[in-house]
């Protein structure tokens, strides 16, 4: 293919200029692409990626499905690592619209000004002066309130009682916007908001809090593993910016970070009316980042993060390496932290591991309470099971619950996912749940020996070999019946045999929302305890995946 040959000399050399490795792009295609970026600009590189100027959406549809492998190509070569491409309409790029601006500026030029005095010049516009710009207010000392029952995992404060210094529902006052500053822009010098720039309601920000129902205090099963956080979890929802601030949890995945974090979010929305909470992923917070500095959204971008009461960031880790996202973080972490307003934090690992993340980043960390949660006991996760049965209405005697808590040792999910795969095998043959089928049922969910790794790529490779597609078909946009329950399937299954969030399993296929992996799961798991066939296809994917794992 042509557009497969770029010349040896253009690729010798890594760049580090955007502008450089744009011209190395524009000699590298044959004239037929090259044709479409007559009329683009290279914009800026934000880490691993290019942003990318068009005149027009229809060229931007060209850039981002035709050119893109190729682009992304040349430019990886350039640069000497892996680059992306966004791509952003300008439409001041076009250059028909160039002409007729430049033909009403020069009639404009051109044409005499009716009365009015020859030696007067036309009236210029009033240039807008320069917002003035103040500190933030930093005088006011902020000191933690510690609760003495935290320091005794055993005497922590029970769900549903307010803490002595926890203010009345009340009495809590809706913080003033903060005044918004630009990408990178040292905290000490922020311009303050437009005038008449709307304030958000209470709907949208219990919109746009995103928290998952289902992730509250009272589902949340409390045993010595956990013990520890959850109390500090209570505290910080209860006096939020008063209690821990920051709070981090840290912990392997599958272990109820994320639940702990909504619960939160849930929990201070119910003290205090109008708070304003908000749940992210710091890579949804990193997404949204670029998608700012490509569409020229910084303040949105801001007002979004920093006019808050919470912050819940969840997989802090994502954020190792991403230099520029992090020195974001960092200023809205400070302007939050300055203001009293509560951050909350989860992570992988404890602060200290977190070696590629900036240290004034893991300083901050550490000015609050840090956590952890380790994997359940037996007894806390037989009482998962119960709590899990008990709200999906499942029925599963004793002796079963104890066999499935004793075969899954370190994952909640994949110990719920366990108990849904018995029971549904059961609903499906009209048959008792008992020992024997739970033992039937998960005999290869749960191999004896080491556990095999389960990927992404090792599900979705299983999947589109099975129903006849291709990887392509499941991250592409078709709807079609065998297509999207083949796709809702290879989600169910990543979210139960790997340790992917939502946001990553979502970007795996084809960078959907975090929301369709949530349905898709929610779909697949109603479906095995209604249709056979389901639950025929999803075990017999689990078998083959299993197998391919012991063989890698």
């Amino acid at each position: 293919m042509p557009a497969q040959q770029v010349p040896q000399q253009e690729v010798a050399a890594p760049v580090t200029d955007l502008g450089d490795a744009w011209t190395r792009v524009l000699a590298g295609l044959p004239p037929n692409q090259r044709a479409w970026l007559t009329n683009s600009r290279p914009v800026t590189l934000h880490e691993s990626t290019a942003i990318v100027a068009v005149p027009d959406d229809f060229t931007r549809g060209q850039l981002e499905t035709r050119l893109r492998p190729d682009l992304e190509r040349i430019l990886t070569e350039s640069f000497g690592r892996d680059i992306r491409i966004a791509v952003t309409v300008d439409p001041s790029l076009d250059p028909e619209l160039r002409e007729q601006q430049a033909a009403a500026q020069q009639a404009a030029q051109q044409q005499p000004y009716p009365q009015q005095h020859p030696q007067q010049h036309p009236q210029q516009p009033q240039q807008q002066q320069p917002a003035v710009r103040e500190p933030l207010r930093t005088d006011g000392a902020y000191q933690p309130t510690i609760q003495s029952a935290l320091t005794d995992p055993a005497n922590g404060p029970q769900y549903g009682q307010p803490r002595p210094d926890a203010a009345p529902p009340q009495q809590y006052q809706q913080p003033a916007p903060q005044p918004q500053q630009s990408f990178g822009q040292p905290i000490g010098s922020v311009a303050p908001p437009p005038n008449g720039s709307p304030t958000q309601s209470a709907t949208e920000a219990q919109g746009e809090a995103r928290l998952n129902p289902k992730y509250t205090f009272e589902t949340f099963v409390i045993g010595s593993s956990n013990r520890f956080a959850h109390a500090a979890a209570v505290a910080v929802a209860e006096a939020p910016g008063k209690a821990y601030n920051p709070q981090l949890i840290y912990g392997d995945s599958g272990l109820g970070k994320t639940h702990l974090l909504h619960a939160i979010g849930h929990y201070v929305r119910s003290l205090y009316t109008g708070a304003r909470v908000r749940y992210v992923s710091s890579e949804e917070f990193t997404n949204d980042f670029i998608n700012a500095i490509r569409d020229d959204k910084a303040s949105q971008f801001q007002r979004r993060y920093r006019d808050v009461d919470v912050l819940l960031i969840d997989d802090i880790q994502f954020l190792e390496g991403k230099i520029q996202t992090q020195e974001e973080f960092f200023h809205t972490f400070n302007t939050l932290h300055n203001a009293n307003k509560q951050i909350v934090i989860s992570s992988d690992r404890a602060p200290k591991r977190l070696e590629a993340l900036e240290d004034r980043l893991r300083n901050r960390f550490e000015w609050g309470l840090i956590t952890d949660i380790q994997p359940p006991d037996l007894e806390t996760r037989i009482a998962i099971l119960r709590k899990k049965a008990a709200t999906e209405r499942l029925t599963a005697p004793p002796e079963v619950l104890e066999f499935i808590a004793s075969k899954v040792q370190t994952n909640i999910r994949e110990l719920e996912g366990a108990l849904i795969r018995v029971t549904a095998f059961a609903s499906l043959n009209r048959q008792p749940v008992d020992l024997s089928l739970a033992e039937i049922v998960l005999k290869d969910l749960i191999p004896e020996g080491s556990k095999p790794e389960v990927t992404a790529s090792m599900i979705m490779g299983q999947t589109a070999s099975y129903f006849g597609l291709s990887i392509d078909d499941l991250c592409g946009s078709s709807r079609s019946r065998v297509l999207v329950t083949a796709r809702q399937i290879a989600m169910y299954l990543c979210r139960e045999l790997t340790d992917l969030s939502l946001p990553k399993i979502g970007q795996q296929f084809g960078g959907r929302d975090h929301t369709t992996v949530m349905h898709a799961e929610r779909k697949i798991r109603q479906l095995m305890s209604e249709r056979r066939s389901v639950f025929n296809q999803v075990t017999e994917l689990t078998n083959r995946i299993k197998h391919q794992a012991k063989q890698q």
